[in-house]
């Protein structure tokens, strides 16, 4: 070997050593680290405060149980046992913190009779596709409609587009798919009624399945998307109203800037920082919010699986719900915080609270 190669292998060494350090010491690592910690800590005392609420709460699985007389006194001294419903609700909370820790086991559904865990995995897929696929439609919709009609301002197209955004915004999801269900029915079968996919789906080619849970989540995705949009188009005129007042705006205009370049790449840029925000708390409800609509249109997500939860008093996978929902809030206003960097450099990460 050389002192050629010696020296290169020392340079590309100390190169990857400088590399690392870089990184380590970065506002942007440091930053998530932080936020790591105290994600921790909070989901620590969510998990403590959200036990102690349930079993606060009147009745139970064993109430349940009493009330039921087809199962047997041997049959209730099992579920007893399995589950250790007999400890005081510290043991219980401590036992099911620790293999938590230790496993990544969120325990045994009373209900199911299942892994926690591979339960709500086992929904994660269906709520996911149908409400990422709202939220993309939502902004696609969202966004264009406030910016035209805050360009537009007091104009007839302005007008219009608020009208919809109020109408929008004054129907509750529910009525919304009360609605789209009665319209299904009537034009049935141009529009499927309920569930994800159809009777004979198994006997579809691969691009018919596709094609066909696309046809179901014609409706729940309008229910979810009908009320999300007229928010989110109003933020958006008001916010790009906002800056279009600023004095830099008037300066580039005065400047002799196109009027494109004024709004879509000054104007825009900055009114778009306060939706960024949204996406935090958007994406902690993905799995979540949607229940509404799977509730109505039968779809097998999550929301219906956390409802049944909640009415059987199913504790491991109400408190496996409950951290999943506060792991993705965590989640969902870190990414926003580093996207809100991502757009605007100006943005110092320790200033974001």
């Amino acid at each position: 070997m050389t002192a050629t190669d010696d020296n290169y292998k020392a340079a590309t060494a100390r190169s990857s050593a400088n590399g690392l350090q870089s990184l380590l010491t970065s506002e942007t690592f440091l930053y998530i680290v932080k936020r790591v910690l105290q994600g921790l800590l909070t989901l620590l005392l969510a998990s403590a405060l959200s036990f102690a609420i349930i079993q606060l709460t009147p009745g139970g699985f064993l109430a349940l149980l009493d009330l039921n007389p087809k199962i047997s006194q041997e049959t209730k001294e099992q579920y007893i046992a399995l589950f250790g419903l007999k400890d005081p609700p510290i043991v219980q909370y401590f036992k099911w913190l620790w293999q938590v820790v230790t496993q990544f086991n969120f325990g045994l559904s009373f209900t199911y009779f299942r892994p926690v865990s591979s339960l709500l995995l086992e929904r994660i897929p269906a709520t996911l596709l149908m409400s990422l696929t709202s939220i993309i439609l939502t902004w696609a919709i969202a966004i264009p409609l406030g910016i035209v009609s805050a360009v537009k301002q007091n104009q007839f197209i302005d007008k219009f587009f608020r009208v919809i955004s109020y109408i929008g915004q004054g129907f509750p999801s529910f009525i919304t798919a009360l609605l789209l269900l009665i319209l299904a029915q009537n034009v049935s079968p141009l529009l499927p009624v309920g569930d994800m996919t159809s009777i004979n789906y198994s006997e579809y080619s691969p691009i018919g399945k596709v094609l066909d849970i696309a046809w179901h989540m014609i409706l729940p995705t309008i229910a979810l998307t009908v009320t999300s949009f007229a928010g989110l188009q109003r933020l958006m005129r008001g916010q790009l109203l906002d800056v279009l007042r600023q004095d830099y705006i008037q300066t580039a205009r005065a400047k002799g800037l196109p009027e494109n370049k004024v709004i879509y790449v000054h104007a825009l840029r900055n009114a778009i920082n306060p939706l960024i925000t949204l996406l935090g708390f958007e994406f902690s409800s993905l799995l979540s919010g949607a229940f509404i609509a799977e509730f109505f249109f039968n779809w097998p997500g999550l929301g219906r699986l956390i409802l049944q939860a909640v009415t059987a008093k199913d504790l491991y996978l109400v408190m496996g719900s409950l951290m999943m929902g506060a792991t993705m809030l965590i989640i969902g206003n870190l990414l926003a915080d580093l996207l809100l960097k991502a757009v605007d450099p100006r943005i110092k990460l320790e200033d974001l609270k």
